[in-house]
């Protein structure tokens, strides 16, 4: 129910990166905003309220109320977005049902896994099939003339980095989402509407970070506060990594979460800027989609890899002992404090690629244009 809550939540109003940047740049000039403060201004408000929801009505609503803003937004796009150039070209199907597939049986072997043995049939034929698929989609993209992903965009070394620390940090944010959640919970007692409110913190530091980041990048450039920031989202998992079953909010857990949202905070703008800064208009859509795909792509891989350690972690804790109230909560823990240090070390790699990938000069405002993706 808390994975729900949290994915629906999340779901539920959010403006990403792909929609702020390049549909609705007047919400960012009114609220003097950058498309980082705005995501997570309704990321904090999307997990207060999907708390309301389940406290007051049934984690069920959560995903009922989805139903109506969808429909709200299919009415009101076609009067409200302005309408683009139409291109020649058509769709690239191959490469969209093979991506598609290929991350979906990935996910569902790695998450399987938390479950079952690695050797198991289902879960081993899942990440064998979901690994052949990409490897078609990467073919396919190679030879196609109007590819889904245009490969030469990774050409680009500032921006290939700044793709893989999105995914490095979506990881791990996600990964602390669901499992802090099920510690104040299961563990604290916390109501789901006190949890929700539990994470503002988070929210609310990421947006103050990011804006005075804004501020003084142009000085300073984008390496520093992304390596800065990888180091802070380290320390915070290595500060969750000491929660036990006796831990409270106020002692335990607001203070990584502070620590947590700095660092994120300092990782999302430069990383933003730095995938899109020179890129032609026309090809700033797509970039930004797939800075954006790499962030949801690292949040459900990482969430598969850590959830499966923290299981793994949390039955050995349970192995051949008759399980209480207590030792539940024990193993619970013990399973997602080893994950929070598994995240930690996550984030150390993303400073070292940081310091090594992402350059330390001003990246020119217009580069080659990429292929037209379908």
């Amino acid at each position: 129910i808390a994975l729900i809550v949290i994915a629906f939540a999340q779901l539920m109003v959010v403006l990403d990166a792909t929609i702020v940047n390049v549909a609705l740049p007047s919400i960012q000039r009114a609220l003097k905003f950058s498309s980082t403060d705005l995501e997570w201004v309704v990321n904090a408000y999307s997990l207060a309220f999907g708390g309301l929801i389940t406290n007051y009505l049934s984690w069920r609503w959560v995903l009922f109320v989805n139903v109506p803003i969808a429909l709200l937004l299919a009415v009101a796009a076609p009067r409200v977005l302005a309408a683009s150039e139409p291109r020649p070209g058509r769709l690239d199907l191959p490469g969209a049902v093979t991506v598609t597939g290929g991350m979906t049986l990935l996910v569902y072997g790695l998450s399987r896994a938390a479950t079952h043995a690695w050797s198991d049939t289902w879960t081993a034929a899942s990440l064998g099939i979901g690994a052949a698929l990409i490897v078609l989609f990467l073919l396919i993209e190679l030879r196609s003339k109007q590819p889904l992903m245009p490969l030469k965009m990774f050409a680009n070394r500032n921006r290939s980095g700044a793709y893989v620390l999105r995914m490095i940090a979506g990881s791990v944010t996600i990964a602390v989402l669901f499992f802090l959640t099920q510690i104040v919970q299961n563990v604290l007692g916390y109501s789901p509407l006190k949890a929700g409110f539990a994470f503002l913190p988070l929210g609310v530091g990421v947006v103050i970070t990011a804006q005075v980041t804004s501020r003084v990048i142009g000085r300073i450039g984008a390496r520093l506060p992304i390596a800065v920031g990888a180091l802070a989202v380290g320390g915070g998992l290595v500060w969750l990594s000491r929660i036990t079953i006796d831990s409270t909010y106020l002692h335990d857990i607001v203070g990584p979460l502070v620590v947590l949202s700095v660092g994120l905070g300092l990782i999302f703008l430069p990383t933003t800027l730095v995938a899109v800064s020179g890129a032609a208009r026309h090809e700033s859509g797509l970039v930004s989609a797939v800075l954006n795909v790499s962030q949801q792509l690292g949040g459900s891989v990482g969430l598969a890899v850590l959830g499966t350690i923290a299981a793994s972690v949390a039955k050995g804790h349970l192995a051949n002992v008759r399980p209480t109230h207590e030792l539940l909560s024990q193993a619970i823990v013990s399973g997602f404090t080893t994950a929070f240090e598994i995240g930690a070390m996550i984030s150390l790699v993303g400073f070292i690629l940081a310091m090594v990938v992402i350059r330390g000069r001003r990246p020119q405002p217009v580069a080659q244009s990429l292929p037209q993706a379908a």
